[in-house]
């Protein structure tokens, strides 16, 4: 009798689970997303297909990746005895009592036991110490899953007897085929029942939810529930709906249409034209929307080069090193890496000198190729025989560490394609250089000069486009 009552309240509190529980994948057929570690052909694919998952593994990604899911479906498709223990409520006498039952297991009916730690970077050093000698011995096949980097919460012991698997969030069309599943299954989903969403409230729970299958799921869940039927019995789910569900106001703001473009467009004016507080709403605009953050920063990056230039050197070092802070942090908290360059790029003096380069290889277009000097070719191979290399002057042997001696082709001879700018460190340069050039053009008996004009944008763009 009471079998019966256990197994009645078991049914019942299937049906009741949450969305996202009910929806949750049983097969590697039914996962969705992280080809690149369970895709046809690969090695984790291929050990849960097998039941051969003899060696301990880490899963590490942001919540709503398919973790605990993975988890699962190698305890469906596995033979061994499967242990699920969250780091976050037990402890090392709960992993004495499993250690105990499995070795029994192995002991008398010669089952493996698999142990998956959910959240496994909350056990201290101490507690994931007492898990390695049963790792070492073979006594339990241990699973892990972290949503922090395991290479600053996992101990290295633990790391080195594991191997490492890093889940990715799940792009827009894997959230939106999660979402149109639940929508037509009948058995754990909706599918029994009718209802409407608008393209508009479908693209704002794939945007919003972030690549969090969970969230995603949980957001589409309230919505339905929380949405009387019309006359027909249909449940019709608005934008309005939506974002009442996610708890997050749409944005004017597709990823791959014109507000992208010019969203981003507007950030980088913004910051290019220093005017730090258009930057942040901007900025503000892209995260809120579900832009991906490094694409952001990429783009400070070539900010950096293009428009802050030698005004100050220091902008592509503070770009550069959001980029790697970003790496290290993830969201939320990787926003300040973000914030800080935008804002040190804003304020930051500006110079588009760079773009220097651009002239330099229109000449190279005009004037075709033109032979090295013999001075300055590579002395190294044949100098010998073929005086490469032969009057070079080395400058750290001069005075000043400087000599006038020739560097460009003598048909090029002084045209000048760079002009430094009257900004920051740059406006340095420019006492410094022009007194190079001028002993450059008395020793050389320089008269002829060009400065080579600047190039428009459209200009740049196609030369651009040239680079390969």
């Amino acid at each position: 009798m009471t079998d019966l009552f256990e197994h009645a309240l078991q049914e019942r509190m299937k049906r009741e689970a949450p969305l996202a529980a009910r929806m949750r994948p049983r097969t590697l057929d039914e996962f969705i997303g992280q080809e690149h570690i369970v895709g046809e052909g690969k090695l984790l694919r291929r050990a849960i297909a097998a039941d051969r998952l003899f060696s301990s593994i880490l899963l590490w990604g942001p919540p709503g990746t398919g973790k605990t899911t993975l988890a699962q479906i190698i305890a469906n498709r596995s033979q061994s005895r499967f242990i699920t223990i969250s780091a976050i409520l037990a402890g090392k006498s709960e992993l004495k009592e499993i250690i105990i039952q499995a070795l029994e297991s192995r002991r008398l009916h010669n089952e493996r036991t698999i142990l998956f730690v959910d959240e496994v970077h909350r056990w201290n050093k101490a507690q994931q110490d007492a898990l390695l000698p049963h790792i070492e011995n073979g006594t339990v096949t241990f699973i892990g899953a972290t949503t922090e980097n395991p290479y600053f919460e996992v101990i290295k012991a633990l790391i080195s007897r594991s191997r490492v698997f890093q889940l990715r969030n799940l792009n827009p069309i894997e959230t939106g085929i999660l979402i149109d599943r639940a929508l037509k299954n009948e058995e754990r989903g909706y599918g029994t029942r009718t209802i409407k969403l608008d393209p508009a409230a479908r693209s704002h729970l794939v945007e919003v939810a972030g690549g969090d299958a969970r969230n995603a799921l949980n957001a589409l869940e309230l919505a339905v529930e929380s949405t009387a039927p019309d006359t027909d019995g249909a449940i019709h789910i608005t934008l309005d709906v939506a974002q009442e569900s996610i708890q997050r106001r749409a944005v004017l703001y597709d990823k791959d249409g014109d507000a992208h473009y010019d969203t981003i467009s507007a950030f980088i004016k913004s910051v290019r034209g220093s005017d730090p507080d258009a930057a942040l709403y901007w900025l503000a605009k892209m995260l809120y929307a579900g832009e991906d953050p490094k694409f952001i920063l990429r783009r400070l990056i070539i900010l950096a080069g293009e428009d802050i230039g030698l005004a100050d050197p220091q902008g592509l070092v503070v770009a550069s090193a959001a980029a790697q802070a970003f790496d290290y942090v993830g969201l939320p908290e990787g926003i300040y890496p973000i914030v800080e360059a935008t804002l040190y790029l804003a304020t930051a003096p500006k110079s588009n000198s760079g773009t220097s380069y651009f002239k330099a290889m229109q000449k190279l277009q005009e004037e075709g190729q033109i032979s090295v000097p013999r001075h300055l070719m590579d002395s190294n191979r044949d100098g010998d025989a073929t005086t490469h290399g032969r009057d070079y002057i080395y400058p750290h042997d001069m005075e000043g560490h400087f000599t006038p001696q020739q560097y460009l082709p003598k048909k090029l001879l002084g045209t000048y394609f760079y002009k430094p700018a009257d900004q920051g460190y740059e406006s340095e340069v420019i006492s410094r250089l022009e007194k190079w050039r001028e002993a450059q053009r008395q020793a050389l008996g320089i008269t002829s000069l060009e400065e080579v004009p600047e190039l428009t944008p459209d200009q740049i763009i196609e030369l651009k486009r040239q680079i390969k």
